[in-house]
């Protein structure tokens, strides 16, 4: 399953929500029950479109933790893919890489540390949706500059 599959089934889940999400439908979004064996890097790298490097990165990061099979090579389990699912899209999403590295550790800290994981997602959030509402200016601004060129606004390729 590569990254346009998940996408796909994320915005087919979001397609059906009529109304504030769910948290099925939250739980949706970050499904990976295909995930039940260990991958290589090279099967999480296609699944999550990011290069090894990149994964290796993370790793290095202290992000995940990734075991190594008998030869030494990594083997990514389901957990360690759940996680790099989450930080995948909240790098999209631009979170920097300290403020995931400050939020893993909460996570691995144990539940007391959930008001402050709570926060941090909270003001992340903030900044999506503020994200979103520049890009559909900007997006705005194209069309229309599209449109006074004779294109059609809308269009797409």
């Amino acid at each position: 399953m590569s990254t346009d599959n998940l996408m796909s089934r994320a915005l087919a889940s979001l397609n059906e929500i009529d109304g504030p999400m769910s948290i099925e439908v939250i739980h949706r979004l970050a499904d990976t029950s295909e995930v039940r064996e260990p991958m290589t890097i090279a099967e999480v790298a296609d699944l999550l479109d990011v290069s090894s490097h990149t994964l290796r990165y993370y790793e290095r990061a202290g992000l995940v933790e990734v075991d190594r099979d008998s030869s030494g090579h990594r083997s990514y389990q389901p957990e360690a893919v759940r996680r790099l699912v989450f930080l995948t899209r909240m790098r999209l999403s631009g979170m920097a890489i300290r403020d995931l590295q400050h939020y893993i550790s909460l996570v691995d800290s144990g539940e007391q540390t959930v008001p402050e994981r709570l926060d941090m997602l909270l003001e992340h959030r903030d900044t999506i949706r503020r994200q979103i509402r520049e890009l559909t200016l900007s997006l705005a601004a194209t069309e229309y500059k599209i449109t006074t060129y004779g294109g059609t606004a809308g269009d797409t390729c």
